[in-house]
């Protein structure tokens, strides 16, 4: 009996620290949510401050907050395109129409950050209910073109006819009031210092609840249908579906999460940690088209795909774009650093044309490998575009 219970008990110990009790967990909405804390706890403190990491990654705190406000909008614009199909090139609309409605609420009626985040989401699902009526109704490249259109018609509006409201390409900036009329948002100092500022913990906050929204969305009865649609919507139709009616619940939340973002974005983007500024260039169609990149980048219709792929494309933008190294017996190109474009372009290219499912796909590929690294070799000759079926069937017979 005592063998038995012995047997049992070491199973027991096997089962809980097992790789299949791992692939198990790892899905659940406990350990995404866990993890998502976790990532908001250590990001700033590891890319800035950490030893080792932060001088490789050579961050600053003002930089891990503009990462997570992009990482937002990247979980936004993935929810159209990496769950319904939908691409958007206008989703930037969202990014700076939401901004430009918190600053005004802020300067004209309270600069709450509680209300300016609230009246900022609200002006955003409100243009994607006008919006949606137009665009829902069109398909493919013209559901794209028309996205871009709205996005630069708000651009030039805030530009120059709404000149006197917005300030023209100077924007707008506000200085906010402490949240509830309590908590400064500034700088912590002693034991929180390596949470970095209030303004960080508020938008951490923010974030692990958008992170939990989108798990339990894409794992729903609406999530699963959200990809039927994006995969066949001729059969969702033939099988008694409402395509619009799921393409219409996909685009407002998508339009929620980007006014959630691109307030955010509005609050941490001011000279100073309480307060925020926007600019008519948070509407033009090259946020837009820098967000594709870094969601594609990153990997397409994944949870974590969008927050590697934002990192990745921000990394190399605020800090690689500053390195001053030269190549030696290349003085004459000057330092790297001002190539960064061109870097982020190849590597774009590489990831996509080798692994289409992005950086997420490059991680769980490798990760996969090391459990079975007799599959190595194998998988490895699959991503090589230039290798025919016939190489790896070992060619003709």
């Amino acid at each position: 009996m005592s063998g038995d219970n012995v047997s049992e008990t070491s199973e027991t110990k096997a089962g809980l620290f097992s790789l299949e009790r791992w692939d198990q967990v790892k899905h659940t909405e406990r350990f995404i949510a866990g993890a998502a804390i976790l990532f908001v706890v250590l990001f700033s403190w590891a890319i800035s401050s950490a030893p080792i990491v932060s001088d490789f990654a050579g961050g600053y705190h003002r930089l891990a907050l503009s990462m997570l406000t992009w990482m937002l909008l990247g979980l936004s614009f993935n929810l159209l395109l990496g769950q319904t199909g939908l691409l958007s090139f206008g989703h930037a609309m969202f990014w700076g129409g939401s901004g430009y409605a918190a600053a005004l609420f802020a300067i004209h009626v309270y600069p709450s950050p509680l209300l300016i985040v609230i009246v900022g989401v609200a002006f955003s699902v409100v243009l994607g209910l006008l919006s949606a009526l137009v665009l829902l109704r069109l398909h493919g490249v013209y559901f794209a073109i028309v996205t871009l259109a709205i996005a630069q018609t708000l651009y030039r509006v805030a530009r120059e006819p709404l000149e006197p409201l917005t300030k023209g390409i100077n924007g707008l900036r506000v200085e906010f009031e402490p949240l509830l009329g309590i908590f400064e948002l500034g700088e912590f100092r002693g034991l929180l210092e390596f949470l970095g500022s209030g303004m960080y913990v508020f938008i951490g906050i923010f974030f692990v609840a958008t992170i939990i929204l989108v798990a339990r969305v894409r794992k729903s009865p609406y999530g699963l249908i959200f990809k039927a649609v994006q995969e066949n919507e001729t059969r969702a139709r033939f099988v008694g579906l409402d395509v619009w009616r799921y393409r219409y619940a996909a685009f407002m939340l998508s339009a929620f999460i980007g006014g959630l973002a691109g307030t955010l974005f509005f609050m941490v983007t001011g000279p100073g940690l309480m307060s925020g500024s926007v600019v008519p260039e948070r509407m033009l169609w090259t946020n837009s088209g820098n967000l594709v990149v870094m969601v594609v980048l990153g990997g397409l219709g994944t949870l974590a795909g969008p927050l590697i792929g934002v990192f990745a494309y921000q990394w190399m933008g605020s800090v690689l774009n500053g390195l001053g190294i030269v190549v030696p017996g290349l003085a004459f190109l000057g330092p790297i650093g001002q190539y960064w474009q061109l870097i982020v372009a190849l590597a774009f290219t590489i990831v996509v044309w080798t692994y289409p499912s992005g950086l997420w796909g490059l991680i769980t590929d490798f990760t996969a490998a090391l459990r079975d690294p007799g599959s190595m070799p194998a998988k490895a000759k699959r991503k090589l575009p230039f290798v025919d079926a016939e190489d790896e069937d070992g060619g003709d017979r």
